[in-house]
């Protein structure tokens, strides 16, 4: 089989899967794959514009879920175009630049997200162990930088990958087994070693996803400490009614994913409409309940969300 030298990677396509052995059924999948995504980008969309609007929602709390809601809308919009492509055209051939850009920024706002979930179990930590502290520890400068840390960090990790694999000579045979472009697809195409992207690919996961998940444990852990020091029953539940809507938040997100690795690893022979079921969920469910969790149990974005749309119908 011959090769694409990096000369013609100009010319070089890539082919997506749909939901394979269920082609024909693409368009009656549309209707809850496009319902998610309307979901997810409206409704964080709504919590990031209710905290912009609500000057009592400008405290770090609800400063970290605009950033959360902001990464959440990223995945959203960075895999709608080839997903719902594929369900309502059937279009599976995409350029091979664009692939690495929707890799590139799948990544990229999957990495912010978990990091701004490690922000904000620290922002929780924060709140119940050194409560009289709190507004003068997380200052807005302080927030806005760890924000900007949380991308400068993010951008960085992944720039290096779409680098190192257009450098590579690729087959003409380029099928990726999902709707959307990640990296653990992309290193089974070049006709070359790839054991450096492999390397690389995992010392990320471990330096965002597995360390931020490690220090969020930690957090926890320093949480359930302070909060059995609080005298009354009656503070301690309101301490950690405080963190529910962060814990489920988590637990949406990083559940998912350990499901999806799981899967990979004991059910190998599982039907491929499983695994891609499976592959999807951890991509699409956390910006979908996420806006639907803190809108649920977090009164002030409640009437943050009531303010704004008070304030539009006045407009009118």
């Amino acid at each position: 089989m011959g090769t694409q030298s990096n000369g013609s990677l100009d010319r070089l396509s890539v082919f997506l899967t749909g939901i394979p052995g269920l082609e024909a059924q693409h368009g009656w999948f549309s209707i809850p794959f496009f319902t998610m995504y309307m979901v997810a980008i409206v409704g964080n969309s709504l919590i990031m514009a209710a905290v912009q609007a609500d000057s009592a929602l400008h405290e770090p709390m609800y400063l970290f879920l605009s950033m959360l809601a902001i990464s959440e809308v990223g995945v959203s919009v960075s895999t709608l175009p080839t997903v719902m492509g594929i369900l309502w055209f059937d279009a599976r051939r995409v350029d091979f630049d664009g692939c690495l850009a929707q890799m590139f920024f799948i990544h990229t706002f999957s990495c912010m997200e978990s990091g701004v979930l490690l922000a904000m179990s620290y922002d929780r930590f924060v709140a119940i162990y050194n409560p009289l502290r709190y507004t003068s520890i997380l200052t807005l400068p302080r927030i806005i930088s760890m924000g900007l840390g949380i991308t400068l960090k993010s951008v960085a990790l992944m720039a290096p990958l779409p680098v190192l694999l257009r450098q590579l000579p690729y087959c003409h045979m380029n099928i990726l087994s999902h709707s959307y472009c990640l990296h653990s697809d992309l290193i089974q195409l070049p006709c070359a070693d790839t054991k450096l992207n492999s390397i690389l690919g995992l010392a990320i996961v471990l330096a965002t996803f597995g360390l931020d998940s490690l220090l969020i444990v930690v957090s926890y852990g320093l949480i359930l400490y302070a909060v059995l020091g609080i005298a009354s029953e009656e503070g301690r539940w309101k301490a950690l009614n405080t963190c529910v809507s962060h814990i489920c938040a988590v637990l949406v997100y990083y559940v998912p994913m350990i499901g999806v690795s799981v899967m990979h690893r004991v059910a190998k022979h599982a039907s491929p409409v499983v695994h891609t079921l499976m592959s999807s969920i951890y991509l699409f469910v956390p910006p979908v309940l996420n806006p639907i969790i803190y809108s649920i149990k977090t009164q002030p974005i409640q009437q943050g969300i009531a303010i704004l749309f008070s304030c539009k119908r006045k407009s009118i």
